[in-house]
C-alpha cells in the first residue's frame, strides 16, 4: 500500500515512516518464531501509565467454572484514567459475587491489570460473527455515569 489518495493525514497514521502498514493489532513473536495476535490497540485500557489488554482478562474470567461469559471494557477514573471493568454472565445456579470475581483475577495478574468493577448481566452483546460489541457495553457505562450526575 502506498497510501490514501489525497489524504496525507490518514496515510501518515496508517503507514510507518519506513512503509509498514499499521494494522492496529497488538502482537508478539514467540521463541519459535510464531506470531500471536493479543488484542486490538484501540481496545487497550489505559490504566495510569500501563496498557491492559481486555482479551487477556476475558480469557482468565472465562476460565472460572462459575462464569459462562465475560467482557472487559474501560471504565473512566479520575485518578487512573481508566480502570478495567468486567461484565460477567454467571453460570446457571451460581451465586458468584463481585469480590470473588475480582479476587480470582487478581491472583493471576499484575496489580495494574486487576478488575476493579464488576457488573453481572444476562448476556454479553455480540455481533453475528461472535465478536464482543464493546461499544454497547461502553455506552451502557456512560449512560449509568450520566444518570448518576
Amino acid at each position: 500500500m502506498k497510501g490514501y489518495i489525497g489524504d496525507e493525514k490518514a496515510t501518515a497514521s496508517t503507514l510507518s515512516s519506513d512503509g509498514w502498514l499499521k494494522t492496529g493489532d497488538l502482537c508478539y513473536i514467540n521463541e519459535d518464531g510464531f506470531l500471536f495476535v493479543v488484542d486490538r490497540l484501540k481496545e487497550l485500557i489505559k490504566y495510569k501509565a500501563y496498557q491492559v489488554a481486555p482479551a487477556e482478562l476475558e480469557q482468565i474470567l472465562q476460565s472460572h467454572p462459575e462464569i459462562a461469559d465475560a467482557a472487559v471494557v474501560p471504565y473512566p477514573d479520575e485518578e487512573a484514567g481508566q480502570i478495567p471493568m468486567a461484565f460477567v454472565v454467571r453460570q446457571p445456579g451460581s451465586t458468584l459475587n463481585s469480590a470473588a470475581v475480582m479476587n480470582f483475577v487478581a491472583k493471576q495478574v499484575s496489580p495494574y491489570k486487576k478488575i476493579r468493577k464488576v457488573e453481572f448481566v444476562d448476556a454479553i452483546p455480540k455481533s453475528a460473527a461472535g465478536k464482543i460489541l464493546r461499544r454497547e457495553l461502553i455506552a451502557r457505562v456512560v449512560s449509568k455515569l450520566k444518570s448518576n450526575l
